[in-house]
């Protein structure tokens, strides 16, 4: 037996789980009823369709604002750092001036992104154009790459055709310029990435504070320099190099994790714990989740008495989906599954032979009392 889909706004609420009436009523779960009512009426949302669309576009504009101001600013320091290793010859600081380069661009995918995913869902993108977010992350992860092997290749250039290295004073400033506009950034881009829930942006926010990092590295060589080590420059250009490398690993491994579908445990943790809470589930089975762009979906699969009447069944099941939507941050779609309690036969023997395939695998009961 299957629960409409039914797509709501997430709240973000910790608690809020609907009780229904399962055939049983008894005072404990009347009092539930009413002090959930109660709640509705002091707390402002809606699970109306405007609402949700609303808060989706939003989420997106906040997104673009960020990434349009962070761009901005990144566009400046990066042309400051520029113009100085032009004067200066510097390839630490060219290697810091590449890689700020690359960190700004990296808004422009991501601005196309947040822009296709305001489109609606259609026949062919059933699920919306949110997975745009996570083809930005290739992409981001690629100009990663890319400057790390533009920062390497003109350090080792510097290392074997050695040059004397002018204007210090200049470059430790733009060493400067460049972590102060990387850290801005790099706040700005997470606070607004954790707020929206855009794993992509928060991570190209701890990108925008590595390179901060860097740049301060650029100190280093220009002081080792200043010193009479004629060498401090390329070897903190290759220093810089391997600590884009070090970006690069992790951003890989985020981007690879959002492409295979990779959630917190603790989400699936906090979704069984609210289904069991609900009133007239008995149990919870498979509970599945995946991000589409910066939003969650979630499937599930409950367990009602086999006396109940569908009416009864179906608004267990909508309950069930409310519940959820308050539990889980983020979470904009469920689809529940309702199985019954034991009877004679099996109810799933009419998907014996697709066993195999994983829409379909037995759905183990896990006790909810």
């Amino acid at each position: 037996m299957k629960g409409k889909q039914h797509t709501h706004h997430g709240h973000g609420h910790p608690h809020g789980h609907a009780g229904v009436d399962s055939g049983h009523p008894h005072g404990a779960s009347r009092l539930k009823r009413l002090r959930h009512r109660l709640a509705h009426l002091v707390t402002p949302h809606s699970h109306e369709a405007i609402a949700k669309v609303d808060a989706a576009m939003e989420t997106s504009r906040e997104g673009m604002r960020t990434l349009w101001i962070s761009l901005a600013v990144l566009g400046v320091t990066t042309l400051v750092q520029g113009v100085i290793v032009a004067l200066s010859g510097s390839v630490a600081l060219l290697g810091d001036t590449l890689h700020n380069a690359a960190d700004a661009l990296t808004a422009i995918p991501l601005g196309i992104a947040f822009l296709l995913g305001r489109r609606a869902a259609n026949h062919r993108y059933t699920y919306g154009y949110g997975r745009a977010e996570d083809l930005a992350g290739v992409l981001i992860v690629a100009t990663i790459a890319a400057s790390a092997v533009l920062a390497a290749c003109a350090a080792v250039d510097r290392l074997l055709n050695p040059r004397d290295i002018t204007h210090l004073w200049a470059v430790a400033g733009a060493a400067l310029a460049g972590f102060i506009g990387n850290e801005w950034v790099a706040r700005y881009r997470i606070r607004t990435g954790r707020r929206i829930g855009s794993a992509a942006l928060v991570a190209d926010g701890l990108h925008a504070r590595t390179d901060g990092f860097t740049s301060l590295a650029v100190l280093l060589g220009a002081g080792g320099t200043a010193l009479g080590w004629r060498a401090a420059d390329p070897v903190v250009g290759l220093l810089i190099t391997l600590a884009i490398l070090m970006v690069l690993k992790d951003a890989a491994r985020e981007v690879c994790r959002r492409l295979m579908d990779s959630v917190d445990p603790g989400l699936v943790a906090a979704a069984h714990t609210a289904l069991r809470g609900v009133d007239g589930v008995l149990g919870t089975g498979t509970v599945r989740m995946r991000w589409i762009g910066h939003a969650l979906r979630a499937e599930a699969d409950i367990v009602v008495d086999a006396r109940l009447t569908v009416v009864q069944a179906h608004r267990i099941a909508v309950a069930a989906e409310h519940a959820l939507m308050h539990a889980i941050p983020r979470l904009t779609a469920v689809t529940v599954h309702t199985d019954h309690t034991p009877v004679e036969g099996d109810p799933h023997a009419l998907l014996g032979h697709h066993t195999a395939h994983p829409a379909h695998a037995a759905r183990p009961a896990v006790s909810g009392h």
